[in-house]
């Protein structure tokens, strides 16, 4: 396995954009089927709520209540490059700059990479609703529904893989602050999740393509 350590920094969000664009060319909006051993029934299952997360977080950021009371901003918290470095399709490309790329895709590195995602979110997303909030009222029954998502995910689909669950102890420490800073905090999260869940549909309609397999 080759690797080209170049631009890493810089091209990191380059290559998150470009998945996202790509997720949007590819039909993103349309449930994408999980690898065939997960079963039929498990596959669709799995696939609509991969497809109802992305949905999900989409309408979450419309909604004014996320960001209340906040100054406008664009800014993004993104857990880490791992899951974008290990889904890269092995035919990925990128004009005017050398980017991390692994010569060879690794199914299961990605799938795993992705459960550690959602096992960070989920507990990132729970701590928060257990924290000392602004505008309980608003908040709660906003985020919710997406920790459930999450957490269906976790349960119908967890026989992707075994692991994965350790980078749940990231989000520990995540609330020690005022409500207004956590707010600024979860803002920022959830911006970074909705290009993460962009970046996991574009992988798994790749996984069930099978181009990586040829």
């Amino acid at each position: 396995m080759k690797y080209v350590h170049l631009c890493l920094t810089s091209c990191a969000p380059l290559l998150l954009l470009r998945l996202q664009l790509l997720a949007f060319n590819c039909g993103s909006s349309t449930a994408l089927p999980l690898p065939l051993q997960l079963g039929k029934e498990k596959n669709a299952q799995c696939a609509q709520l991969f497809k109802s997360l992305l949905l999900n977080v989409t309408e979450l950021l419309k909604s004014e209540d996320l960001c209340y009371g906040l100054m406008k901003s664009t800014e993004v918290t993104l857990r880490s490059a791992e899951t974008v470095q290990a889904c890269v399709p092995s035919d990925a490309q990128n004009s005017g700059c050398v980017m991390l790329i692994n010569s060879s895709f690794n199914e299961s590195k990605c799938l795993m990479s992705i459960m550690k995602d959602l096992a960070y979110y989920d507990a990132a997303i729970e701590t928060y609703l257990e924290s000392p909030l602004y505008r309980p009222e608003k908040e709660v029954p906003l985020l919710s529904p997406t920790l459930s998502i999450i957490q269906n995910l976790r349960k119908n689909c967890s026989t992707i893989v075994e692991e994965g669950q350790d980078s749940s102890k990231e989000a520990a420490n995540l609330w020690k602050n005022d409500s207004y800073v956590n707010r600024q905090k979860m803002c920022k999260m959830m911006r970074g999740f909705h290009v993460r869940a962009i970046t996991i549909n574009r992988a798994m309609g790749y996984i069930s393509s099978g181009e990586h397999r040829k």
